[in-house]
């Protein structure tokens, strides 16, 4: 018996050394961006693929996988046979994502206006209604995880597949623009303002008003969010 367990002592492994959780890369992705954001990382910056292995305690398997998700991002650029560095993005090229994101986002909410059925109304008022202690605890995570929720259900909404998948790839390439707009000071009272107004004409059928509080609403998510896309000394300054 003591033979036996000693036996699968030494089968079982003392540790999981690759890790290729989807939940990972994630976690990678949205750790990397961030810094990359936020100006911790610097344009030109060399992202090594051993140093981010061991940083993130896993294998480089899944680091070449954020890598490859943040390259598709337009955060980092990588060339054949060199290492990944940080992108630089630049004012002019955010704005344009966020000019399509606000077209995409108009359109959804106008569908929705028109297209949500009455159960779909009913929960994107309740996940609106419960967002507010959210707001009144300033959870500036958990508001976040809701407001991804929020557009999602006006994505669906729209009962189009097609402009469902464009609203939801260009908002994969905003994510870390669209989360830093919550580190600005009051920012959650503002956005579920916002929210508000798209609610309500959704659930009035007002296709004309929804559309225009949603694309009002990401243009001041742009206005928000640029101030992190400044020069990285200035935006090291701001933290």
């Amino acid at each position: 018996m003591s033979h036996d367990r000693e036996s699968a002592s030494v089968r079982r492994p003392r540790k999981r050394v690759v890790v290729r959780s989807g939940t990972t890369v994630e976690q990678m992705v949205r750790a990397i961006a961030d810094m990359i954001v936020t100006g911790v990382m610097r344009p030109g910056e060399k992202l090594d693929e051993i140093s981010l292995a061991g940083r993130f305690e896993v294998s480089r398997t899944p680091v070449r996988e954020a890598l490859g998700q943040l390259c598709a991002m337009g955060l980092v650029a990588r060339e054949p046979n060199r290492s990944a560095v940080v992108s630089t993005v630049t004012p002019d090229h955010l704005a344009s994502m966020f000019e399509a994101m606000a077209e995409l986002e108009g359109i959804c909410a106008r569908l929705s206006a028109q297209r949500m059925t009455a159960e779909e109304r009913r929960l994107l008022e309740a996940e609106h209604r419960a967002s507010a202690r959210l707001v009144h605890r300033n959870a500036e995570d958990e508001y976040e995880a809701h407001n991804t929720d929020f557009h999602t259900r006006l994505y669906r909404g729209a009962h189009s597949d097609h402009i469902t998948d464009l609203a939801m790839q260009t908002r994969s390439r905003l994510a870390p623009f669209r989360r830093a707009q919550f580190r600005i000071p009051g920012r959650l009272t503002k956005s579920f303002d916002e929210h508000e107004e798209i609610v309500r004409a959704v659930l009035r059928a007002d296709a004309a008003a929804a559309a225009r509080a949603a694309h009002a609403h990401v243009a001041i998510v742009s206005d928000a969010s640029a101030v992190f896309a400044t020069r990285p000394a200035e935006r090291l300054a701001m933290r």
